[in-house]
């Protein structure tokens, strides 16, 4: 068009579209400006939700820690450094956008926002890479080592870490064959909206890289939960105890392990359990009676705002020791008359057992019997038993014990028998008594009344167990080294008047003055 001779209206005319030319071309940069600007809010607008997401999962995090510390606590730890990484970075960005925007009074003139002088000046001096220019390459380097570091070597996030390395690179490009620093090829000479926008974007980058990487470590710690090498085998018998010809009954689940986990509260038959160790809680309690017993209660949990509740239910049974040897004197199966002859009955594996015998009767508490043979006259006794096995089978035995009276018992002077050496005024204050010695059960035995007999004095009847004023007298006339007698001792038992004891042994006091 501007060659050749043209005439002066040709010129105008010519000269009218270069200027309508750069009309359109600055119209078109004004446009582009102005979707960098736009695009600049729709990005701080997902920002400002990924934040939201992120500070959420952080606090469910948080939440969960508390609930479940061995699970949750070495996650909830590298989350927190992730956060702290993130937050430091996104943060030193955002002063970097201010300090770039300081001096733009309407922030959404985005046309207006078409220089590169202040980003320029910032990052550059004399055509390299200036202070500041470095202070923000070592950002990126740092959060993008830090985040890696963090991530560590845990299997599945090969290829979070390869993306991270990817997005946050501060490699050089390769233009037409030459190197470009990656700096000068992001930032250098460009409006200012568009770096602005750039800076948006790798904040975006950073939410984003710790959405992925809390969600990426939170699966992975579901996925380790509810992984099959987790899982062990129990055995789950129809029953606890089985008798003998009995067939085996029962089932195989699969039960999951999680030595992390911890409860909030666990009752088992109506009392607080409070011993939970890896997972599991450590029942210790009596075993109870000799027969079926039951497991009753249920395991607490928290799972965010509500409380889980599992029920437990099971059963066991109470039988004798099997490592207990059963030894017995053939001879020495023995009742006597005149006391409570405490017994112990029961079946192996029956809870509950009917024993009937002559003078039997139940003495409270599971087994416990007592026999009073005072009043039968045979010279044995059996006691039948019978019970129910759990499967309804009904088993019954029987047991016979001879019947003995209660042996002699030996008079007692100051708690010694036979022949003692003691003072006259000891006599005087001396208690006559009664014992059975060497005998199973500790029977008190009352003195009603028994013979005084000084040598060359006739006998004193003496009423009671004490010496009274004629024995006293008849004492007083005996000389030092004579033998008192005390004999025809009246003894009785003193919880059962009515039972005749044997003749009571005499007792023989040498008097030492």
């Amino acid at each position: 068009m501007a060659s050749g001779k043209q005439t002066p209206r040709q010129k105008m005319i010519n000269l009218m579209y270069l200027v309508f030319i750069a009309m359109l071309a600055l119209n078109m940069s004004k446009e582009v400006l102005t979707a960098f600007g736009l695009m600049n809010e729709k990005l701080t607008e997902s920002n400002a939700t990924t934040s939201q997401r992120n500070a959420a999962f952080m606090a469910s995090l948080d939440e969960k820690a508390g609930e479940q510390p061995a699970k949750y606590a070495p996650l909830k730890a590298k989350a927190e450094k992730i956060d702290q990484l993130s937050s430091s970075f996104n943060s030193y960005i955002e002063n970097l956008k201010s300090e770039l925007l300081a001096n733009v009074d309407d922030k959404q003139e985005y046309e207006e926002m078409d220089k590169s002088n202040d980003l320029d000046e910032m990052f550059f001096q004399s055509g390299r890479v200036g202070p500041k220019g470095q202070e923000f390459l070592d950002q990126v380097k740092a959060y993008r080592e830090g985040v890696v570091n963090v991530i560590g070597d845990e299997k599945g996030f090969e290829s979070i870490k390869s993306n991270i390395r990817d997005k946050f690179s501060t490699e050089e490009q390769n233009v037409d064959g030459a190197k470009v620093e990656w700096l000068k090829y992001n930032y250098e000479g460009f409006p200012l909206v568009a770096s602005i926008t750039k800076l948006t974007q790798i904040q975006s980058d950073i939410k984003t890289t710790e959405s992925e990487v809390l969600s990426a470590m939170l699966s992975g710690q579901l996925t380790s939960e509810v992984s099959l090498t987790n899982y062990e085998a129990i055995v789950v018998p129809e029953k606890t105890a089985f008798f003998s010809g009995e067939s085996f009954k029962g089932k195989v689940v699969l039960g999951r392990v999680d030595k992390t986990l911890k409860f909030d509260n666990v009752v088992v038959n109506g009392n607080k359990v409070s011993s939970n160790e890896a997972g599991q809680v450590v029942l210790n309690f009596p075993a109870g009676n000799v027969g079926e017993q039951q497991i009753n209660g249920e395991i607490q949990f928290k799972e965010g705002d509500s409380v889980v509740k599992i029920p437990i239910k099971s059963s066991y049974a109470v039988i004798p020791k099997p490592n207990s040897a059963v030894i017995s004197a053939d001879k020495m199966n023995v009742v006597y008359r005149g006391v409570q002859n405490p017994m112990t009955i029961s079946i192996p594996g029956v809870g509950s057992v009917n024993a009937n015998a002559p003078g039997l009767r139940a003495a409270g508490g599971a087994g416990k019997y007592v026999m009073d043979v005072t009043t039968v006259q045979a010279r044995e006794v059996t006691i039948n038993v019978s019970g129910k096995l759990p499967g309804g089978e009904t088993v019954s035995d029987s047991k016979s014990f001879r019947i003995k009276d209660i042996p002699t018992p030996v008079g007692t002077i100051r708690g010694e028998d036979g022949s003692v050496k003691m003072q006259r005024n000891s006599l005087e204050a001396s208690t006559i008594g009664a014992l059975l010695p060497d005998f199973d059960f500790d029977l008190a035995l009352r003195v009603s009344g028994f013979s005084f007999k000084v040598s060359g004095q006739p006998t004193i009847q003496v009423r009671g167990s004490s010496l009274d004023a004629s024995a006293k007298a008849a004492l007083r006339r005996a000389g030092r080294g004579e033998t008192v007698q005390i004999f025809e001792i009246q003894a009785q038992l003193a919880t059962n008047s009515g039972y005749k004891l044997k003749k009571v042994s005499p007792v023989f006091v040498e008097l030492t003055n």
